[in-house]
Order: C-alpha cells, then structure tokens, then sequence
C-alpha cells in the first residue's frame, strides 16, 4: 500500500511533469502550477521558510526528502544538486500519496 518515493519519483521523471531548481518551483507555487513541492533536507533554511509559506497559502503539500540536495539530483537521474523540485503532473507515479504524513 505504501509508496517509496524513490519508486515514486523514477515514476514521476519517467511520466510526470515536474519544475527542477528553487527558483522555477516557487514560481510555480505562486502560479498556482505546482501540485506538490519537494525540498531537499539540506536546502538552506530561508528556501524552506519561503516555499513552506508559499505552498500553505496556495495549499500544496510539501514533502521534505531525507536526504541532501546531491542525493535528490542523483535520484533524479541529473548530474547536479537539486534543492528543490516541483510536481506539476504526477503522470503514472503516486507521488503525491507520500505528502499526506509530511507537509
């Protein structure tokens, strides 16, 4: 029943549409685009105040991956640091069952 993320997210890169980079993904909070907001643990704590905030007011959940910003590129499949990650469509992934028990 319950769903990896790792799992999830191979799923959501291989179907899904998603935002990379901090910047990209707080514009898509606030335009209402993103239907969930992944943040790496080690994101600088001012990212996490903002996106936190932005993601309440537009009532996103927000999953915090255990795991630094190398790690969440890796996984990914990128060769580069991700911070931060926006769900714009989860495609065939159930991405967006694992926000419910973090936000």
């Amino acid at each position: 029943m319950s769903v990896s993320f790792e799992r999830a997210l191979k799923d959501l890169i291989k179907t899904g549409v998603y935002i990379i980079g901090s910047k990209r993904s707080l514009k898509a909070l606030k335009t209402g685009q993103a239907k969930m907001i992944i943040i790496a643990e080690n994101a600088p704590p001012l990212l996490k105040k903002k996106a936190m905030y932005y993601a309440k007011l537009a009532g996103v959940p927000v999953y915090i991956y255990k795991g630094t910003s190398q790690d969440l590129g890796l996984l990914a499949g990128k060769p580069f640091k991700i911070a931060m990650m926006a769900v714009v469509d989860e495609g065939t992934s159930r991405i967006l069952e694992l926000a419910g028990g973090e936000g």
